[in-house]
Parts: C-alpha cells; sequence; structure tokens
C-alpha cells in the first residue's frame, strides 16, 4: 500500500540522518525492511523494543537478521512492559549477545494514558526519568 506522502517522509529522514548528521529517533512498525542500504548505512544504533514474550523474542531476532543483511551491526534493546526481574532475567536468557539499554515497567497508568490519547509522560513522569537515562546513555557512547 502506497501512503501520501510518504517519498516525501523518506526524504527528510534521509536529509536528516546522512546531511545534517542529526539524532534521529523514529518510531516504526516491527522489522528494518523500510530502511534501504543508504539510509541503513548512516545509522549508528538501531534500538529494538522487546517484551517478555516468545513472539517479541522472535521478531528481535528476525529484524537483526535482516539488519545485518543491510549492513546494520550496532543493535540495542529496551525491554518494555516489564512486571519484576523475572521479566528482565526471562529477556536476557533469550537474547544472549544483545544490549540492553534499559528496562521500562508495565504501568497500568501508560495503558491508561494511551487509551486517553496522551503521552505516556503525562501519566508517569517517572517514564520519562528512565527514558533520559537510556538517551543519556546513547549520547555518550556507553551502550
Amino acid at each position: 500500500m502506497h501512503l501520501p506522502g510518504k517519498c516525501a517522509v523518506e526524504s527528510m529522514i534521509t536529509h536528516l540522518i546522512l546531511a545534517r548528521d542529526e539524532v534521529v529517533i523514529l518510531d516504526m512498525e516491527a522489522g528494518i525492511e523500510h530502511l534501504g542500504r543508504g539510509t541503513a548505512s548512516a545509522v549508528d544504533k538501531l534500538i529494538v523494543v522487546v517484551e517478555p514474550g516468545q513472539r517479541s523474542i522472535e521478531t528481535a531476532h528476525h529484524i537483526q537478521a535482516l539488519a545485518q543483511d543491510i549492513g546494520l551491526k550496532n543493535i540495542a534493546l529496551v525491554g518494555n512492559k516489564i512486571r519484576g526481574d523475572q521479566d528482565k532475567t526471562f529477556l536476557q536468557k533469550q537474547l544472549p549477545g544483545f544490549t540492553f539499554l534499559g528496562f521500562l515497567p508495565y504501568d497500568n497508568q501508560i495503558i491508561e494514558a494511551d487509551l486517553e490519547g496522551k503521552a505516556p509522560f503525562e501519566k508517569e513522569q517517572g517514564l520519562a526519568v528512565q527514558v533520559g537515562r537510556m538517551v543519556d546513555a546513547l549520547i555518550q557512547g556507553k551502550s
């Protein structure tokens, strides 16, 4: 399916990544088939969000394989909807060799924010602190 303006969006992203040396974080659908080799060569790190569950783990492995096919080698994960240490351990055991930037908790406030069409940070301010730490780590090159 062709979306109106898709070429314009792709051109803008390519310009930001390749020409302006900007930091760009894109929230994209699962998979990276929509990244071309030219754009992929400018990506410093691919961040994959994973949840404690087999489908999410399989998707992470699939994305890793696709990324390698187009030359993306630097992949990091963010664990999402984490209910406790058991979920963290599960993800780390199922995804050895991946770097985790951090883990975000399962939180009913975040779900309610989505239902209300609000940003998660409006309902759960602690989330912004956790995400901020991950961003700081990325900027400082620690992950």
